[in-house]
């Protein structure tokens, strides 16, 4: 039983510093929280936290913080994430939806997951390694030279330049296109350009065979450039008011690497799927500049891998996320609110990529 209540305390502690930021003393969580033991108690139960690392003192006085351990316990053992109230969920919604674009979209989900939670917000686009073809578009663009125009299920487009030793005549090149597109639509960009090489075998595209090969080779490089998702990032300014002046050097600094922070937060998400978010606190970040921050991530877009190789958006197979969205903090966020305010916002933009971006273009 002492064990049971020792954590109660903890949990009092952790909700109290996230509320205060000030060190937790024995008689005010007395008086805040019905633990049914006295302050004596109490000061014995967080001496003994303290020893098992749980709390630490920051310095004399007799108040306690929570230590990594500490918030790692406490957000283990979040039974329950309350969802946004109806006025917020409608709120992100009406701020959403008079995106322009999918950028924009994406550009107002990171300011509005920013504005809720009072920290940064970090939003990817999804990425063309996980997207599938919808329809590719072979446009002129000069005497030897096309522009391959892909637009994915996301919604993202993306353009790749073909030079060709022989521009096809019209009539060909709307026909090659319209080969492509019923042979690779719906299809990974890699099984695309698995494909696309089988045309440049067929007798009917001999002629053709070099600019197969060329945009299977487009292809392949859109699906294997990671690093083609553009990543928005809104409220770096608050963390000014959030941190310490020695943290925020470091932190800022991270930010700026953007890979560090694709990598963490995909990891983070793709652990989670689709449906929900991971959160990493501290040196669980592998981040020297993120050891006094935490990070929430979680996915949208639910590919889901079916049999053949492809994937949609259904609910057979286990879903896996296109892209993240997430928020960095101090580690005394309020984890509940940020999980929840993740968690609202990557399901708006799960019902956007769905949509298929809003059938609308990336400028």
């Amino acid at each position: 039983m002492t064990g049971n209540r020792r954590m109660l305390v903890l949990r009092a502690v952790v909700e109290d510093y996230i509320r205060s930021h000030e060190p937790i003393g024995s008689t005010a969580l007395a008086r805040r929280h019905d633990l049914g033991v006295s302050s004596a108690t109490i000061r014995n139960d967080m001496a003994a936290l303290e020893d098992e690392g749980y709390l630490t003192q920051p310095h004399t006085s007799a108040g306690r913080i929570p230590t990594e351990k500490g918030y790692r316990y406490f957000v283990d053992r979040l039974s329950t994430v309350m969802p946004m109230s109806p006025a917020q969920r409608s709120g992100i919604a009406a701020f959403l939806s008079g995106s322009v674009s999918l950028q924009d979209t994406l550009r107002r989900a990171a300011r509005i997951l920013s504005s809720i939670t009072g920290q940064v917000a970090v939003v990817a686009s999804p990425s063309l390694s996980k997207a599938t073809l919808r329809h590719v578009e072979l446009v002129p663009v000069a005497s030897m030279a096309l522009l391959a125009v892909v637009i994915t299920d996301t919604g993202r487009v993306a353009q790749h330049t073909i030079g060709v030793r022989r521009m096809p005549a019209p009539d060909a090149l709307a026909a090659l296109g319209e080969a492509v597109n019923a042979r690779c639509g719906g299809r990974p960009l890699t099984a695309a350009a698995d494909l696309v090489r089988t045309l440049a075998r067929d007798p009917r595209w001999q002629g053709h065979a070099a600019l197969c090969e060329s945009l299977a080779d487009a292809f392949d490089g859109m699906a294997d450039d990671e690093m083609a998702g553009e990543l928005y990032v809104a409220g770096a300014s608050r963390l000014a008011y959030q941190g310490s002046p020695d943290d925020l050097a470091p932190l800022f600094d991270a930010l700026e690497e953007q890979v560090v922070i694709m990598r963490l937060m995909s990891e983070l998400s793709a652990e989670h799927g689709a449906a929900g978010a991971g959160v990493a606190i501290g040196s669980e970040t592998h981040t020297p500049g993120l050891m006094h921050a935490s990070v929430v991530a979680g996915g949208y877009g639910n590919a889901s891998e079916t049999g053949d190789g492809t994937t949609d958006a259904g609910d057979g197979a286990t879903a896996s996320p296109v892209a993240f969205v997430g928020s960095i903090g101090p580690t005394h966020m309020d984890y509940a609110a940020t999980i929840a305010a993740v968690r609202a916002v990557a399901r708006y933009l799960t019902a956007t990529v769905a949509a298929g971006g809003a059938d609308t273009a990336e400028g």
